[in-house]
């Protein structure tokens, strides 16, 4: 099985995701920063695989990052490097055999390019309702898990619960 890699060009999801976009335009771009990452590591316990996440140094201008944090790989581009170049070339580079590289981006171009390099490419929106349709999932599930929590511990079969619930009302009476 292939190794799942996938790229996320972060301002452009920042620019693309409605609440993280709401905190861009307040001038809130480290609040955003820090949001997607919280959400992609929330995403992360659910995706087997590399999640890489780049931003581009012109929103944080003379960093050159790269570190660990929350099982995601998160990267801040040299000044001089885009993070579109960077993340084609990092495509190319990890797109072998053994992988399976997804690029998360609205660019256009960049997603005609990472295709044409073999890659597969998923529009920032597109994660988005993923990622909405997974926490959706999950509350279902969580729901339904403890409802069977209550049924289990619960002794009577449901045609006892009837007798009881007509000799209640009977005494009641």
């Amino acid at each position: 099985m292939k190794k799942q890699i996938l790229i996320v060009d972060g301002y452009n999801v920042i620019g693309t995701w409605p609440q993280l976009d709401r905190l861009k335009k307040q001038d809130r771009l480290e609040e955003a920063r820090d949001r997607l990452l919280d959400i992609l590591a929330n995403y992360r316990k659910f995706f087997e695989g590399q999640i890489i996440v780049v931003f581009d140094a012109m929103y944080v201008p003379g960093v050159k990052e790269q570190f660990s944090k929350w099982d995601l790989d998160i990267v801040f581009t040299p000044e001089d490097v885009t993070a579109d170049t960077y993340i084609q070339d990092l495509s190319e580079q990890l797109n072998v055999i053994s992988n399976q590289v997804t690029v998360v981006t609205s660019d256009q171009a960049v997603q005609w390019t990472i295709f044409s390099r073999g890659a597969s490419r998923l529009p920032s929106y597109e994660l988005y309702r993923r990622i909405k349709e997974m926490k959706r999932q999950l509350t279902q599930e969580s729901r339904q898990h403890h409802d069977r929590s209550i049924q289990r511990n619960n002794p009577w079969r449901e045609d006892q619960l009837e007798l009881l619930t007509k000799l209640r009302d009977q005494l009641s009476s």
